[in-house]
């Protein structure tokens, strides 16, 4: 039976999330900045949104070469640690979405593939209605886009979710894939880089269209059986490969915004534990038990501060979750007079679970 399978690439997510964060920067050319220390432009292009792309700054840029190129850009620093917060929760909704936990692929911070053959019905027209579910769901739960390709395998939807960024859906049927392909550029085939075009412009060879009708034979004789016979099949739009959960997708998260910027731990409290009934529904669907525990605050100086745990057992209580939670966020109160206006929580280093632990055994 043929496959569909969605692969979602959220748009531009770093800045996007520092444009989500701090509405004021929309419409300006927003750079992250991965920087080295060694003084204000030192370091490299981590993303930026589409404005500064169309000034020609570009991920791995230097951060100087960025800032001569557009001085006016806003330069902000990466942080991780908050975007992964972030990333948790997209990748929890794309989850769902999937035929079983088992037909989800996190492949980066930002990427996915979702095998939804049976949920689709193995129809692209029902796919495409899931895609656009899909998007809304990240666009009102995380106030984040996404661009979403659809296609017959992960090579074929990874390539289509290129096609229209930011914020769009393609959709590659089947009998489209040949057509598809036909007018690419080498190195739009997804695996291509460089060094492979080159090597294959030499050959003769410069679009997918005749790689696709070029002699297998040769390619193994110049690239080896493996890389020559997957040149062949990914150039005819053949990939096998399973969409399959990754053994670093170890932790489930969720981040919300608080009503107002604030400091009650009532109201802290109150929303916290919604995020933890949420976490321990996801833990308990997976089947899963967590060691370690993140708390993320963004502070209304949009600082991101963090709190790290680790359990000496594994749990799956909501209990134990919800106490260290709340010290964790009394710890983090005493320390900074700021308001707070977000907050997460991660519960990571996941395993199958062996059954419940509860709050008595964290008790001294």
């Amino acid at each position: 039976m043929e496959r569909v399978i969605i692969h979602v690439d959220m748009d531009y997510f770093y800045a996007a999330i520092e444009e989500r964060e701090n509405p004021s920067l929309r419409g300006k050319a927003v750079v992250v900045c991965m920087y080295s220390g060694r003084g204000e432009t030192s370091g490299s292009v981590s993303t930026c949104n589409y404005i500064a792309r169309k000034d020609g700054i570009h991920s791995g840029m230097p951060c100087s070469r960025a800032k001569a190129i557009k001085p006016d850009s806003i330069f902000l620093p990466v942080r991780k640690e908050f975007y992964s917060s972030v990333s948790d929760s997209v990748m929890e909704i794309l989850r769902g979405y999937a035929d079983s936990s088992e037909l989800f692929e996190q492949i980066s911070i930002d990427e996915a593939f979702i095998d939804i053959t049976r949920t689709s019905l193995n129809d692209f027209e029902q796919a495409l209605i899931i895609g656009m579910q899909m998007k809304a769901e990240i666009r009102e739960q995380a106030g984040l886009t996404c661009s979403v390709g659809i296609g017959p395998n992960k090579l074929i939807a990874k390539m289509a979710s290129s096609v229209r960024k930011p914020d769009g859906i393609t959709v590659i049927k089947p009998d489209e894939v040949g057509n598809f392909l036909k007018p690419l550029k080498l190195t739009k085939l997804w695996g291509i880089g460089k060094v492979t075009e080159e090597r294959l412009q030499k050959m003769g060879i410069s679009t997918i269209e005749q790689l696709a009708v070029h002699d297998a034979v040769d390619l193994i004789t110049v690239f080896g059986k493996s890389k020559g016979t997957w040149l062949k099949k990914a150039a005819l739009g053949i990939d096998d490969s399973p969409v399959k959960e990754r053994g670093g997708s170890d932790q489930i998260g969720r981040m919300a915004t608080l009503p107002q910027n604030t400091r009650d731990t009532d109201m802290i409290f109150l929303e916290m534990d919604r995020l933890v009934d949420d976490v321990i529904g996801k833990v308990n669907t997976r089947k899963v038990s967590y060691r370690s525990v993140t708390i993320t605050f963004i502070t209304t100086d949009f600082r991101t501060h963090t709190k790290s745990r680790t359990l000496n057992h594994p749990a799956t209580d909501s209990s134990v979750l919800r106490q260290i939670a709340r010290e964790m966020i009394t710890g983090f109160l005493k320390e900074d007079t700021h308001n707070l206006r977000r907050i997460g929580i991660r519960a990571a280093n996941l395993q199958k679970s062996e059954g419940q632990t509860s709050l008595l055994e964290f008790v001294d």
